[in-house]
């Protein structure tokens, strides 16, 4: 089963972040929770959840892991001012390493510059953002690219997405 490395900090979308670790459990898969620093709990922006960190940026690489899963809300904002962060991100991105960025997730790829040539979708306010970076912008309620980073665009997509990232890395022998 896969070990996934989950970027979030405080201001996540709560049900961006329980439903797909749920999912993911239920597979048999291991979430991994990474803020800048460990030892504390974040919270969701609906005050819904509340999430302990396993581990500051500063303790993990992306080899540990087989896969990386980036929760909407401000979240990945506010994660993608820290160069460490970006990347850690990026080379899950160069390594082609299963990513999965829900809503405004895919901000930390942009900053990653990791999306040029790529299809992805994402919340509507980020579009523009997701084409100056050289992405293909697809409205729909999830996308696969390349076998290897699953996209989606509000918590409404959450059941296809689950169901995304859960396929893909079935086909990935993970």
């Amino acid at each position: 089963m896969a070990r996934i490395a989950t970027l979030i900090t405080d201001l996540f979308e709560d049900i961006e972040y329980t439903s797909p670790k749920e999912a993911l459990e239920e597979a048999g898969h291991e979430v991994v929770t990474i803020d800048k620093e460990g030892n504390k709990a974040v919270r969701g922006k609906q005050g819904e959840a509340r999430v302990e960190i396993d581990f500051g940026i500063e303790d993990v690489n992306p080899g540990e892991f087989d896969a990386l899963f980036i929760p909407g809300g401000f979240s990945p904002d506010l994660l993608r001012d820290d160069d460490r962060v970006v990347a850690f991100a990026k080379k899950f991105m160069s390594d082609m390493k299963p990513v999965f960025a829900i809503c405004h997730g895919p901000q930390l790829l942009i900053t990653a510059r990791s999306l040029e040539g790529r299809d992805i979708t994402g919340y509507k306010s980020i579009r523009v953002d997701l084409e100056n970076a050289g992405a293909n912008y697809h409205d729909e309620e999830v996308f696969v690219c390349q076998k290897q980073l699953v996209s989606s665009r509000t918590p409404k997509d959450l059941p296809a997405f689950n169901r995304e990232i859960v396929n893909l890395l079935k086909e990935k022998g993970l």
